[in-house]
């Protein structure tokens, strides 16, 4: 049993939930840069805590996956939960593919990280049986209110989601909310009723889809050190 298990069970003392966050905290932000590169070592260092500290609250990397997965699929449903509360269901539906899309367009290595795992991927089918119950309440209201057209399903989300978070991922450094404009015009083609096209902004630099996928080339065959 891992010493993260132990501590589900046991209550941890206020100091050590502390350092269990900071130490989850460095490592989505390592993650996020350098992908599974990273040493727990380096977890450590960032987080401003002792090595010892760290293995006391997660025996090895993957226990520390474990956890951001937890917590990235607990935060998800908690967004659509909250969603659902809106009097207005597709002000709600707007709101929460805003929320996650920001986190998956700033956060854009966890991703990567969790699905490269061993662990991500058996989990995946997991976390789709806690998430889309709670998602899917929010489709077919705004589709019951007249708002969302009537030939979307729920299988779209995902895709859709996934299109705009490749482009918030490839353009995150050189125009960091440009995935909000591409959210626009998607949810436009998703409402039943536009008295006009809504405003867009200003538009992406003509070189950067250019300019993004060569940076995202040189990324993906970046030699990497040992972890």
């Amino acid at each position: 049993m891992t010493a993260e298990t132990n501590n589900e069970v046991r209550p941890l003392r206020a100091d050590a939930q502390r350092n269990r966050e900071k130490i989850l905290a460095a490592a989505a932000v390592l993650f996020a840069e350098r992908g599974l590169e990273v040493s727990l070592d380096d977890v450590a260092h960032q987080a401003g805590v002792g090595v010892g500290t760290l293995y006391r609250r997660f025996s090895d990397k993957e226990s520390l996956v474990e956890a951001l997965f937890e917590n990235a699929v607990q935060e998800i449903v908690n967004l659509a939960d909250r969603a659902n509360t809106a009097q207005n269901s597709w002000e709600g539906l707007v709101w929460f593919l805003e929320q996650v899309l920001q986190r998956q367009c700033t956060n854009r290595g966890l991703r990567d990280v969790v699905v490269g795992t061993s662990y991500g991927q058996v989990r995946i089918a997991e976390a789709k049986r806690r998430i889309v119950p709670s998602i899917s309440v929010l489709i077919r209201r705004a589709q019951d209110d007249g708002y969302l057209r009537r030939d979307v399903v729920e299988a779209d989300f995902p895709i859709l989601e996934s299109m705009i978070s490749s482009i918030g991922t490839m353009t995150s450094v050189s125009s960091p909310d440009l995935w909000r404009r591409y959210l626009t015009i998607i949810l436009d083609g998703l409402a039943t009723e536009r008295s006009r096209p809504s405003p867009l902004g200003a538009g992406p630099p003509s070189d950067v889809a250019h300019d993004e996928i060569l940076r995202s080339k040189r990324l993906a065959v970046r030699p990497t050190s040992p972890a």
